[in-house]
């Protein structure tokens, strides 16, 4: 059993680390310092060759509404007539009415051929896991989106991003009043892990 103190504060933030939803915000407002703290953990995630492929695009105020406007029209421009839906449109301008800043993580693709594009991948979700356990230690909440228009051409040509750059998550954050919900994990490590000794 591991008595490092570092190593028990790390395992309970990782282990409480929990998924807020924009509803569930309470409109209070993280001070743009905060923001910029968890970006600079991000800055530290690994990275081969130096790449550092992981670029963000901060919203909050006025920025943050106009990017919900700008979401939901994306949405509604680029989906067919048949499949969109009024409500879905509704809720991705709103989703940020609650929030106090969104970020959209964006990996953006070096020119090094000998780095493989899953390895700027995983690098870009190194850094958004340091942004999601810095926020969850200064007590905010997250909810790390993947739907809307996150990987649509529509939005990678909204960002002005190239061919091979990938939009990594649309990342609404703030406070919630809610309490924390219990953790739980489908399978034990047990079940995942083979040693050979």
């Amino acid at each position: 059993m591991t008595t490092n103190t570092a190593f028990e504060q790390l395992a309970n933030i990782i282990k409480s680390r929990r998924t807020s939803k924009p509803a569930a915000m309470n409109g209070e407002k993280i001070p743009d310092e905060q923001i910029n703290e968890l970006l600079e953990l991000a800055n530290w995630a690994p990275t081969h060759g130096r790449t550092e492929p992981w670029y963000f695009f901060v919203y909050t105020g006025e920025g943050l509404k106009n990017f919900g406007k700008t979401h939901a029209d994306l949405y509604w421009a680029n989906t067919p007539e048949d499949k969109r839906k009024e409500e879905t449109k509704e809720k991705l301008e709103h989703n940020v009415d609650m929030a106090s800043h969104l970020i959209v993580a964006v990996m953006k693709r070096g020119e090094n051929p000998k780095i493989p594009a899953i390895e700027e991948v995983a690098a870009t979700s190194a850094a958004i896991e340091n942004i999601l356990l810095g926020a969850e230690a200064m007590g905010l909440a997250v909810m790390w989106n993947t739907g809307g228009m996150a990987h649509s051409n529509a939005l990678k040509e909204h960002l002005g991003l190239g061919e091979h750059d990938h939009v990594m998550g649309i990342f609404y954050m703030g406070y919630t009043d809610e309490p924390a919900r219990e953790g739980k994990r489908n399978k034990e490590v047990s079940e995942k892990v083979q040693w050979f000794r």
